[in-house]
């Protein structure tokens, strides 16, 4: 016959096995609910993408000194800046290749400025995401002067009509509500990255996925290396675009923006917005959209940042720091090209 003791320790048996039966269910549950709350495919659009690195690729091992001490690589917030010798392009193309993405690539080519697409385009195509899916959108008003490029495997191109503009003031202001629109309407479930770049611009070496990121500005080649208050920020306080002399990090040039189809998206609705409301107020910034754009990235910082190889000017003399230029702003008559002021 059982004794009391043995009584006492069957029953702590049953309690505990039915204590621990309890929460693993519970736990179990947990984990299992957890799992089922990862992002989807189609929800991976909206975070960060894991950098998969595939095994057995061969590549050079990362030092644990800067490789370019003569340039900052780095913001305060720590987004890289992009120069020449600060990224192994065999490891960013084993990463990013695999993902099959998709780069918009925005160009405005209204009035005059229609001559400079035949340049942009066919150096694109040498240079630029050269191995990735590419589609070009040209908007112009100009559709029938659009030239005839030969695009590689995977490229394509649309042309976009869009009406005629007889200031080149409001051209740049009209350009982020015909940027906002085409990725509501057209992009967000259609490309993985987007690029707007200026049309009076060409290639001259590579740029690839290095640039990608979820929202990427350049720095501009005329304000690198000078103080904030040698920046052309908008100065008064009645635009929306206002920044005080006593802020700002960098000066980020207007002709190449890019990111996320979401992060552009919401970038160039607020400078839409506040473009509307500089209107209503009668008050036009010093450098309209870029004005607004500098305003946004002061408040909104962006997770990279390009060097001025991304955005160089033919009019400046490339210091030594400069190894490579990448894209540049091609010399021009602005009166010949221009519209009426």
């Amino acid at each position: 016959m059982p004794t009391r003791q043995n009584l006492d320790i069957f029953f702590t048996f049953i309690i505990a096995f039915l204590l621990g039966f309890i929460y693993f269910s519970y736990t179990s549950s947990w984990f299992s609910d957890a799992l089922e709350c990862r992002p989807t495919v189609e929800e991976k659009h909206d975070v960060q993408m894991d950098l998969h690195f595939p095994i057995g690729t061969a590549c050079k091992q990362p030092s644990v000194s800067s490789s370019r001490p003569d340039v900052a690589t780095t913001s305060q917030w720590l987004a890289p800046i992009v120069w020449e010798d600060t990224f192994d392009l065999t490891v960013i193309d084993a990463i990013y290749k695999q993902q099959n993405i998709t780069v918009a690539t925005i160009v405005f080519a209204l009035g005059k400025y229609v001559r400079f697409l035949k340049d942009l385009l066919e150096s694109a195509e040498q240079h630029f995401m050269v191995g990735y899916r590419v589609h070009y959108y040209i908007i112009t008003d100009l559709p029938d002067e659009v030239p005839a490029v030969t695009l590689g495997e995977g490229r394509q191109l649309t042309v976009i009509k869009t009406a005629t503009l007889n200031r080149w003031q409001e051209i740049l202001l009209r350009r982020m509500e015909r940027i906002e629109n085409l990725i509501q309407y057209e992009l967000l479930n259609k490309a993985d990255y987007i690029f707007s770049l200026d049309v009076d611009s060409k290639f001259y070496a590579h740029w690839g996925a290095e640039s990608l990121g979820d929202l990427v500005g350049v720095l501009h080649a005329w304000f690198f290396g000078s103080s904030r208050g040698q920046f052309t920020y908008e100065r008064r306080p009645e635009s929306q675009a206002y920044i005080p002399l006593d802020e700002g990090d960098y000066y980020y040039g207007a002709a190449v923006i890019g990111g996320r189809p979401e992060k552009v998206l919401k970038l160039v609705k607020t400078c839409r917005m506040q473009l509307d409301v500089d209107r209503a107020n009668k008050i036009e910034a010093v450098w309209q959209e870029e004005s607004h754009l500098n305003k946004y990235f002061l408040y909104n910082k962006p997770t990279k940042l390009l060097s001025p190889e991304y955005l160089w000017d033919d009019r400046k003399q490339k210091p030594s720091l400069m190894k490579v230029v990448r894209f540049s702003q091609v010399v021009k008559n602005y009166a010949e090209i221009r519209p009426n002021p």
